[in-house]
């Protein structure tokens, strides 16, 4: 069959032959235009002359408040160039025999050694092929060149080393490098390595020393010597082989300093965070991830920080904590003037264990550190010191405001804001009786103030009671809350569950501490940070929304370019009518609860509610005060927890952490830095005319306890069982001490202000009384207990 006459004809294979080579021209032309485009798009991307030329090898970021005010400086501080002349010629020998042996010999490039490098590396012995002037574009230009693995980054490091090399002499360019060079701990360049590491300026290293410093460099962190010592010296030991290979040493000198021990002394020296210490430390660690995670160098890109800190409020919490912190030190030094330090402390001492390692009985090392005068003296001080936390947030965004994590940063440096954990006492309580009202339970439901015995298992339970003692009365779910009472608190649980304040608890900001989920929680027995605190008191003051806690809001680069924004992440934790109602109960605590000195000392007369809290033996001391535009809460206490405040004068969160936030509020109200006018949400139902159930001074929680008993009936069961120590006799355990309740009593009551605490304190203090626990002590759990 033949083809149709219409269909077209092949062409000749010559002249699909002869038309290939202008393909393939085409093409060619293509690629390389393709290639220059891309070639001039790379060298439009590198750094120029003029940026060489211009180059700082630092570029520190900075930190400021919200209102403009620098707070922190993150720099490399440790660095200190110094001219080729004054660093030792054994670091350049070590330099160049181990990253770059011929290094006068190219012109930024060893094409030599990128091609052994390519070969070993594709034989499974992976090498890097940079020169030292290609590892000097990197440390310059950290954001221009980055830090990918793949060959556009190469690329423009590649370009940058040949415009290095046509700016700067070889000498230079090694100058350039050893003064722009981490060494870790904050140390930059020669220089301060030397001093970081041997204690000694760069013009002083030996040999060894100079092999030890320049052996980093293939992983600062991995040859870390004062963590990893043993593989810093091997590969020190390797560095001195090498420049012994380049005739740098002789193999008999190298011999002998592959013998010697490293010798490495650690010189770190403290950064200044300037007015809000622990606040920069804290954003300085969150920094250093995300710019990490974005291919950034906080100490050298010279980014800008802003944040969500006030500088005049924090300002205002600075003051406070000092001033009303001393007050409460004189408070302390006096009552443990004439008390024994525990026995237990004498035992963690050196001087204890040296003589009990000479052969000394328990007893003669305690008596012989006891007749140290100048060792008692010493550890005294350091176990007395009081020790607080402040926290200021803005309830409507999350934003910090204000942020002391100790007294004294230069003394102190743990951040008793976002690291301690501790109980929290009764401050924990509002939280309890939200759960109770979102479950349906109203603010005037009725409960018996009596004897309340919670079943722990078979053969235990639980007592709680307050310092007070029982009115016998009904009282109702507010007033619980108003006077804290514990038997009140301990039924209202009860009848929630467990389960429920935990999830709740999560929900409002305690999202970082594990709780404890054993019916001794709702008292305040399980361990939170004052961030969280606070953060759960902003969902509260929020009419319940919870936002997460914010402190920076906005991040740029150098040139003023966006790199990131914050907005606040909010959820729903909380009713508004639950909330609406907590905020009434919680005005009730500052009018006319256990937080009055909020209005008799420092008369605060904005609309407020807050909440105070004492632990096991007055351990420690909570105060948190929410105000529509702003809540502030502190945290009073000793860092080992087997000090205390020992007396009801003093001790309660009513009597020492409301000192400090009733000063600062009082202050921020005084300058209007918060709205003297601002209010929360009317009460929905308003309370009844105040009855107050017990004398002012005898506000508070008294002792729990938790015995053996003959096991009766099955109880209905709890979620978990409180820890329970036996006593030698196997009877029961009471948490706290009656006499001290007794004294208390039979007193005139806690002074009013914080100018009589040390007045107050006379008689007490010379005759050792230990007042009970006052508002918001908590069972804990006895083996805790000093």
């Amino acid at each position: 069959m033949s083809a149709p006459s219409n269909a077209p004809s092949p062409r000749p294979a010559g002249t699909r032959a002869r038309r290939w080579p202008w393909y393939a021209l085409a093409g060619g032309l293509a690629l390389a235009a393709g290639a220059a485009v891309y070639l001039a798009a790379v060298l439009r991307s590198t750094p120029s002359i003029e940026d060489l030329r211009q180059v700082q090898a630092a570029r520190p970021s900075v930190l400021l408040s919200a209102d403009g005010q620098t707070l922190a400086t993150f720099r490399r501080r440790q660095q200190e160039p110094v001219p080729l002349e004054q660093v030792s010629p054994h670091v350049v020998n070590a330099l160049l025999a181990t990253e770059d042996r011929r290094f006068f010999e190219h012109r930024g490039l060893d094409f030599r050694r990128l091609l052994a490098a390519a070969w070993h590396t594709l034989n499974g012995d992976t090498q890097g092929g940079s020169t030292l002037t290609q590892q000097l574009a990197r440390n310059l230009f950290p954001e221009e060149i980055g830090r990918s693995r793949n060959l556009h980054r190469k690329l423009k490091e590649m370009v940058t080393a040949l415009r290095i090399e046509r700016v700067y002499t070889k000498r230079q360019i090694l100058s350039h490098y050893l003064n722009s060079t981490p060494f870790l701990y904050n140390a930059v360049g020669i220089e301060m390595a030397a001093r970081t590491y041997f204690d000694k300026p760069a013009a002083a290293l030996d040999a060894a020393e100079a092999a030890t410093l320049v052996g980093m460099l293939k992983g600062t962190h991995h040859y870390n010597p004062a963590l990893f010592p043993e593989r810093a010296r091997k590969r020190r030991d390797l560095v001195l082989q090498q420049m012994a290979d380049t005739g740098a040493l002789d193999a008999a000198q190298a011999a002998q300093l592959r013998a010697r021990p490293l010798k490495v002394t650690l010189n770190r020296q403290e950064d200044e965070l300037g007015s809000a210490p622990h606040f920069a430390a804290h954003a300085r660690r969150w920094l250093l991830d995300w710019a990490e995670a974005h291919d950034l160098d906080l100490y050298s890109d010279g980014l800008v920080v802003e944040t969500t800190l006030d500088s005049r409020l924090q300002r205002l919490a600075v003051q406070a904590v000092q001033q009303q912190a001393q007050v409460l030190q004189r408070v302390a030094d006096r009552e443990w003037q004439r008390v024994p330090l525990p026995a237990a402390v004498l035992r963690e001492t050196e001087p204890y264990k040296q003589a009990r390692a000479a052969g000394a009985t328990d007893a003669q090392a305690l008596k012989r550190l006891a007749a140290d005068k100048a060792a008692m003296a010493a550890l005294r001080k350091a176990k007395i010191r009081l020790e607080a936390g402040f926290l200021a947030m803005d309830p409507a965004t999350g934003e910090v405001k204000a942020w002391v994590g100790s007294r004294d940063f230069d003394q102190g440096q743990f951040d008793h804001v976002a690291q301690a954990q501790r109980q929290p006492g009764s401050t924990f309580k509002p939280i309890v009786y939200a759960a109770a009202m979102e479950a349906g339970i109203g603010p005037d439901r009725a409960y018996l103030d009596g004897p309340v015995e919670v079943r722990l298992d078979e053969r235990t339970v639980w007592r709680p009671s307050d310092m007070s003692g029982f009115t016998g009365a009904m009282m109702s779910l507010r007033d619980g809350l108003v006077y804290s009472k514990n038997t009140i608190t301990a039924q209202v649980s009860q009848q929630v569950g467990v389960p429920r304040i935990v999830s709740l608890a999560q929900a409002m900001g305690i999202d970082r501490s594990t709780l404890d989920p054993v019916p001794s929680i709702a008292l305040g027995t399980s361990p939170v940070t004052l961030l969280e605190m606070v953060n759960a008191y902003c969902t509260i003051a929020a009419e319940g929304t919870r936002h997460k806690p914010l402190f920076i809001r906005r991040i740029t680069s150098r040139e003023g370019r966006v790199l990131a924004e914050f907005a606040p992440e909010r959820s729903r934790a909380l009713s508004p009518d639950t909330a609406a109602d907590l905020i009434d109960m919680m005005r009730g605590v500052v009018h006319h609860g256990t937080g009055t000195m909020i209005k008799s000392r420092f008369s605060i007369a904005a609309d407020v509610g807050g909440k105070t809290g004492t632990t096991q033996h007055n351990t420690d001391g909570w105060f948190i005060l929410m105000h529509p535009g702003l809540v502030a809460g502190a945290w009073v206490g000793f860092d080992d927890q087997r000090i205390t405040m020992r007396s009801d004068y003093w001790g309660q969160g009513g009597h020492n952490a409301v000192l400090l936030v009733g000063d600062f509020f009082r202050d921020a109200l005084k300058a209007r830095l918060l709205d003297t006018k601002a209010a929360f949400p009317p009460p929905r139902h308003p309370p009844p005319i105040v009855t107050t159930y017990l004398p002012e001074d005898e506000i508070g929680d008294h002792y729990g306890a938790i015995e053996d008993i003959v096991p009766g009936p099955q109880a209905p069961p709890v979620e978990a069982s409180v820890p329970v120590e036996r006593s030698s006799s196997g009877g029961v355990v009471v948490i706290g001490d009656p006499a001290g309740v007794q004294a208390m009593r039979e007193s005139q009551g806690p002074p009013k202000t914080a100018d009589e605490l040390e007045r107050a304190l006379g008689g007490a203090a010379a005759s050792g009384t230990q007042a009970g626990p006052g508002d918001g002590t908590e069972i804990a759990d006895p083996r805790q207990t000093p």
